[in-house]
């Protein structure tokens, strides 16, 4: 049983799948996930696209279709008794998916454990009581988890594999009506509706502002799988107005090897551009409310992965309030002057991809899930003091 819930998860959930496979022709792979999980081979009984969001505010909105995929994903796990349930990342839903499936006797294995480190450092206590094995991808994590009890093993990122297959520059860019000579930026909103509303339309004024410099600069947008065409509006009104903008759907590596420099949102995207050596200014914006409701409970002083692996800022970023057309526009137009801080900011990025481990990062991952499935002899039931069977309640954990 493997469960993702958002875009990246069901990237990394595919490779998983592909694996396990590879391993073991005869598994039969089910869960909750997308279309890399699905292409897997793997039966997908809800797709991930109406429950993706970020922040406390926005995921009020979607909690009671995310109770009611909860009751029937357990529901499933009672009923078809699964030998391992992956989940991958997206802990606020998988806490308790996870502890109810585990209540059941099945072992729990969390593959790229959530951030605890950033965010919320008490879930990694309750991470003790249902997780059997942790697999996690950055190679500072394994100490911390392993300090706190909970069984580890560092597998390396798995986009070391995924990341790769791209066209050429003249290729991409000619596409798109671009000229591949001319300085290209890419500008990646983000995988979410509600990231795309909130950081799109200051991409778009900045990217309108670098226009109106003397450089030539021209611009490719990656645009995530199963987003409505809607929220991409502003690219078209851009347009009009004479800023041309290519769009790319599902080929984030083809834009980053294009691009000379990024504009990305904070998340698995900046590991990405990190991996094709692309500087980049990393942006984020979420709800007033959620952002003010959030920040007391936030352990780091940076947001964006690559600089967390480095241990130091490398690239800059523009989080909530710092977002803005002035400083989105300095900040990229630094990158695009400035060759010692290219030069610089790509020697940074190349130590970050060193970091991340070797190749193999989704098998190795598989064999962990497959041992973990094999050498955990558990009961079928879990029974009370009274010794009836007890079905525990998905929404005990927290």
């Amino acid at each position: 049983m493997i469960s993702c819930g958002e875009a990246s998860g069901d990237l990394y959930a595919g490779a998983l799948a592909g694996e396990l496979r590879r391993r073991d022709p005869s598994l039969s792979l089910w869960g909750f996930g997308g279309a890399h999980l699905r292409e897997a081979g793997a039966e997908v009984l809800e797709d991930y696209h109406a429950f993706s969001v970020t922040g406390l505010t926005e995921a009020v909105r979607v909690l009671p279709r995310s109770y009611r995929l909860l009751r029937r994903l357990v529901d499933e796990a009672r009923r078809r008794r699964p030998k391992a349930l992956v989940v991958v990342d997206f802990p606020d839903f998988h806490f308790r998916l996870a502890a109810a499936v585990h209540a059941l006797g099945i072992p729990v294995v969390y593959y790229v454990g959530p951030q605890f480190w950033a965010w919320r450092p008490g879930r990694l206590q309750a991470m003790r009581k249902f997780v059997d094995k942790a697999l996690v991808i950055f190679p500072f994590e394994a100490a911390l988890y392993r300090d706190a009890g909970v069984p580890v093993e560092f597998v390396g990122h798995p986009l070391i594999d995924l990341v790769g297959g791209h066209r050429s520059r003249a290729d991409v860019l000619t596409s798109q009506g671009l000229v591949p000579s001319r300085p290209t930026v890419a500008l990646l909103p983000g995988s979410r509706p509600n990231e795309v509303r909130a950081i799109l339309p200051t991409l778009l004024q900045a990217a309108g502002r670098l226009r109106q410099s003397l450089l030539p600069v021209q611009f490719l947008l990656a645009r995530a799988p199963g987003l409505d065409h809607g929220l991409f509006a502003g690219v078209d009104a851009a347009e009009v107005d004479g800023l041309r903008v290519g769009t790319l759907t599902g080929m984030t590596d083809d834009v980053l090897s294009a691009s000379d420099v990024v504009i990305t949102a904070s998340g698995t995207a900046t590991v990405q551009a990190a991996l094709h050596e692309r500087p980049m200014v990393i942006v984020y914006r979420l709800s007033p409310l959620t952002y003010r409701l959030g920040k007391p409970f936030v352990s780091v002083e940076t947001y964006g992965m690559v600089n967390l692996v480095a241990g130091r800022r490398v690239v800059p970023e523009l989080i909530q309030e710092h977002l803005t057309t002035e400083s989105l526009h300095a900040a990229t137009l630094a990158f695009l002057t400035d060759e010692r801080l290219v030069n610089d900011t790509t020697a940074a990025l190349r130590e970050v991809r060193e970091r991340l481990g070797s190749p193999g990062a989704s098998g190795r991952a598989a064999d962990a899930v497959l041992a973990t499935a094999g050498r955990v002899d558990r009961p079928d039931a879990v029974t009370g003091s009274d010794g009836r069977e007890r079905s525990p309640s998905p929404f005990r954990a927290r």
